[in-house]
């Protein structure tokens, strides 16, 4: 019941981004790792994004993929069409998420902002940051109503 009042209190950032479009599991692949190659192509090193909200910090994508391919196919399929939203929401979003502190791990904590994409799509974005500071995009993942 408190998770979705917090829901309610986030204000969700408006993207310029659609969904990544595509019907099967391959093409929606395809389009998506074309956003995340461009990330790749900026950094020497880990693919990263400057965040705004966390006055230019770098969110790192490490843990990004791993979760991903733990997800089933098709849930891996509504998640990616999300990518180049999240990517936008990231850079430029200066709106608050909802924090959350692991209960098992004291020291990390979740930030979760709310976003919409160009064609009306409510979505959510995950990031994590743990001990050391470092940031980490865990998920991107479509909102319920």
């Amino acid at each position: 019941m408190g998770i979705k009042k917090q829901k309610q209190d986030m204000v969700p950032f408006q993207t310029k981004a659609k969904k990544i479009s595509g019907t099967s599991y391959g093409e929606v692949m395809r389009n998506a790792f074309k956003v995340y190659d461009e990330i790749k192509k900026q950094s020497k090193r880990r693919p990263y994004i400057r965040s705004a909200y966390f006055q230019k910090e770098k969110i790192f994508f490490d843990y990004f993929r791993e979760h991903l391919f733990q997800k089933a196919p098709k849930e891996r399929m509504k998640r990616l069409k999300y990518l180049k939203a999240t990517c936008e929401l990231i850079k430029n979003s200066k709106t608050g998420p909802v924090e959350k502190t692991e209960l098992f791990e004291k020291k990390e904590i979740l930030y979760r902002f709310a976003g919409v994409t160009a064609d009306k799509a409510c979505f959510c974005v995950q990031i994590k940051e743990d001990r050391k500071k470092k940031k980490y995009l865990m998920s991107c993942f479509p909102m319920e109503k």
